[in-house]
């Protein structure tokens, strides 16, 4: 998709529609819309120039008698194949034709779509699983940065697991969760994103299946597709991911791994239960599948600590479990970690040294810190009681508007409340009319796609004011 990064200037005399035709030639004359490119809509862009629509058609009109651009019925406007013979002596190389040629598939249009969008502060961002600029640490965090003077050893590359010191650091805090983990058996990642493309370059097998909750976030990830890897959802209820139904799809799809996020589940919040725990430990024991344990939310509880992880339970290396810093200290630090048996760990750091040469030393220092000096358990402290907040503030407003338009379960911890709509309707049309009136939304299908009843509502994010405003449209919009 074309992206509108420029806006006319309505204070100068050249007039609106020729600054736009200007703007769009300059972008194909550029190379940065390639032929046969296709541009949006008139009204998307009427939105994105803050123009009226009519201002568009006018320009548009201008590039088509140049034959820059040609429309046809049903599949909408595109730069014309004779633009390069128009424009520049020679044509560039097919820059669209390898696009489409890669063998990594696209995001989902309405994934591509919530990342376009995400970045204007003039949209409402109802789903998003980041915590709020306001909850982030700023001011500790220059504390921590002023107060490491002549602490940094070195600033090089780190060695193949990460920084020594960190991972030290991880271990220590790793037995405040119930996991007992050498630095040996760490490797410091860029987040779980990355400890996830790993897994699957250098442990899993093309073809590979993977058991995951459904829905699971794991759905609105290309990641594991490009790799060959195929997702076979498993049924949840409210204790957590089925351990009857995990053993029979097991058996059938002959499956490699379950990847399971068991402490306030993305997208749904649940928390698995202690016994439910115990249930799916010991059929994956008994089925020999091992586990991936997604546990970055695990310490985000509100009124008191969840159960343990599975890791804690874990007595033979059945599971790899995954840590991070970017739900609960800064997603911008991009520190995280997996833990797992030492010949896995050896094997994932050989792959990442590949592909990235280590995580940032500069980063892996600043986490030690906050780590070792007992700042970070100070801020979760903090971000527990302002979540909660959070939280109950959004159950107010539900139970205040949507009490005949949806039902839900009252999280206990983590970002999300799984909002499930009592009319199923066209979720693309929503989230669209959603947009129109500044609202960005995560529908239920992104994360299953048969979904048609659900809404990942996310409390981290938008400020109560906004949250306020959002569910008050979101609620009108429903009604109609």
């Amino acid at each position: 998709m074309l992206t509108m990064d420029w806006k006319p200037d309505k204070a100068v005399d050249i007039p609106i529609y020729l600054q736009i035709v200007a703007y769009m030639k300059g972008k194909i004359a550029s190379g940065d819309w390639p032929v046969h490119s296709k541009l949006p809509t008139q009204r998307a862009l009427a939105l994105a120039f803050e123009v009226n629509r009519s201002t568009v058609v006018t320009a548009l009109e201008e590039l088509k008698a140049e034959g820059l651009i040609e429309s046809t019925v049903g599949s909408g406007t595109r730069v014309s194949n004779n633009t390069w013979s128009l424009l520049k002596p020679t044509p560039p190389p097919d820059w669209l034709g390898y696009v489409k040629a890669s063998s990594h598939p696209s995001n989902t249009p309405t994934i591509q779509d919530i990342n376009r969008y995400e970045p204007d502060p003039s949209y409402i961002r109802l789903g998003t699983g980041e915590l709020s600029p306001q909850l982030l640490p700023m001011a500790q965090m220059e504390e921590i940065l002023a107060g490491m003077r002549g602490e940094m050893a070195q600033l090089g590359y780190a060695e193949p697991k990460g920084l020594l010191p960190l991972r030290q650091e991880i271990s220590k805090y790793l037995r405040t969760r119930g996991i007992e983990a050498s630095p040996a058996s760490i490797l410091v990642v860029s987040g779980a994103l990355q400890a996830l493309q790993l897994l699957s370059q250098g442990i899993l097998q093309q073809g590979s299946t993977i058991l995951v909750e459904q829905p699971s976030y794991l759905y609105s990830l290309p990641l594991f597709q490009s790799s060959g890897m195929r997702l076979v959802g498993v049924q949840m209820d409210q204790e957590g991911i089925r351990g009857d139904a995990l053993a029979k799809q097991k058996h059938n799809h002959h499956a490699a791994l379950l990847y399971t996020i068991p402490t306030y589940h993305n997208p749904t919040g649940i928390l698995m239960t202690q016994r439910r725990r115990e249930e799916v430990l010991a059929a994956c024991i008994r089925e020999r599948l091992p586990i991936l344990e997604d546990d970055v939310y695990g310490e985000l509880w509100f009124d008191e600590p969840g159960p343990l992880p599975l890791k804690s339970m874990d007595s033979n290396g059945q599971v790899l479990y995954l840590g991070s810093l970017s739900k609960t200290l800064s997603p911008g630090l991009r520190i995280g970690w997996i833990v797992g048996p030492e010949p896995v760990i050896e094997r994932l750091a050989d792959v990442k040294m590949q592909t990235d040469y280590g995580a940032s030393s500069l980063s892996a220092w600043v986490a030690a810190k906050w780590l070792s000096s007992g700042k970070y358990a100070a801020h979760m402290t903090a971000i527990r009681q302002a979540l909660r907040g959070r939280r109950d503030h959004v159950l107010e407003l539900l139970n205040r508007w949507f009490s005949e338009l949806a039902d839900w379960q009252v999280p206990t911890g983590g970002f999300y409340i799984w909002l499930r709509l009592r009319r199923p309707g066209s979720m693309r049309a929503l989230f669209n009319k959603a947009l129109a009136a500044g609202l960005l939304l995560n529908p239920g299908y992104v994360y299953d796609q048969s979904d048609s009843h659900h809404l990942r509502l996310s409390y981290a994010y938008a400020d109560e004011d906004q949250l306020e405003r959002a569910l008050l449209i979101l609620a009108r919009l429903l009604q109609e």
